[in-house]
């Protein structure tokens, strides 16, 4: 039974030799037990049922009457840290022993509030220790690199999921997102061809995903290579998931690069509908106006895209187009007509 619980969840296989060492003692040793194993039942079915109020005032009944109750914590912990509470769902989790059965799932959880909490160095080395506790897990290490990656912390990020998959063994489809992860790490750190290996072996373990075939896709755009496919796999990506901007942003990118000046207006137009505040996206739009000949409308939607916290070497290649527009003397400060 607890084979099967564990198959397909990281964390809980941390928690594997303890939970099976556990079982060997009653789970429910007397009524009091069986009490708060019941209000934990409720509060989980009331938690499915956006019934939260009840929920929360059930699992504090529980903790009331058994207060080592971990599965009881982890709940309402995910309640509050749902609810915008990091620090009350980190103090849930505080008297939790390192001896508890459940003690890996607790300490990725608490790693994971703690990133909530912009506490990088402490979530990263607890996930460390975790990390060193367990050798042939690569859970820890993985969720390492998805904080540095988060903060753009990219060649550290590449570092740690380097040591994650080193821990695989033979991967499987369900690996595929490790693969996708350390690529973007590696593409953003400079290290293309790693990185493209990465999202093609990706597709092989998990073809059709379409955030890889985005992500890749837009990648050979953004170099001028393989357009055909790279369409093609944006194509297929936005079938998949058609009210995804960004993936239409992409779209609509790869047109304008093959010279799709009608298509590519289309499509930057929904993107922009669909992400407004997207400061990428609003360039786009402005360069795909600015080819159709749009060079008022094109400055207004470049502007727009400057205050949107455009990445630095973005706003950079907006600014030169506008200072390009100005040296052309079509520059107009007033919003294009709607």
């Amino acid at each position: 039974l607890v084979a099967d619980m564990v198959a397909d969840n990281g964390e809980m296989s941390m928690a594997r030799q303890s939970l099976v060492a556990e079982a060997a003692s009653p789970a429910v040793r007397n009524a009091t037990d069986g009490l708060a194993e019941v209000y934990l039942a409720m509060a989980a079915t009331l938690r499915q049922q956006n019934g939260i109020d009840s929920a929360n005032v059930l699992l504090r009944l529980a903790l009331d009457l058994r207060p080592g109750f971990t599965a009881a914590r982890l709940l309402l912990s995910d309640i509050q840290e749902a609810a915008k509470q990091p620090e009350a769902a980190l103090g849930t989790l505080a008297d939790v022993p390192d001896t508890d059965a459940l003690a890996p799932v607790v300490q990725v959880r608490r790693a994971g509030l703690m990133d909530a909490l912009d506490q990088v160095e402490p979530a990263v080395a607890s996930l460390e220790a975790l990390a060193a506790q367990h050798p042939d897990r690569p859970e820890p290490l993985a969720l390492a690199g998805d904080i540095f990656r988060r903060r753009s912390r990219f060649a550290e990020a590449a570092a740690v999921y380097d040591r994650a998959i080193a821990r695989l063994g033979i991967p499987t489809r369900a690996n595929w997102p490790i693969f996708y992860e350390r690529g973007i790490a590696k593409e953003r750190s400079g290290q293309w061809e790693q990185a493209e290996a990465d999202f093609k072996y990706a597709l092989e373990l998990s073809p059709n995903q379409p955030g890889v075939l985005n992500y890749l896709g837009y990648a050979w755009a953004e170099q001028g290579r393989n357009l055909d496919q790279a369409q093609s796999m944006i194509e297929q990506a936005v079938a998949q998931r058609p009210e995804e901007g960004s993936f239409i942003d992409s779209l609509g990118w790869v047109l304008l690069l093959r010279g799709d000046k009608a298509g590519a207006l289309r499509h930057l137009q929904r993107a922009v509908e669909l992400m407004p505040e997207d400061g990428t996206i609003n360039g786009h739009l402005g360069d795909a106006l600015a080819a159709a000949g749009r060079h008022r409308e094109a400055e207004f939607q470049w502007r727009r895209a400057l205050t949107l916290n455009p990445e630095p070497a973005d706003a950079a290649r907006i600014e030169a187009k506008l200072g390009a527009l100005s040296t052309a003397g079509v520059s107009s400060a007033a919003p294009p007509a709607q």
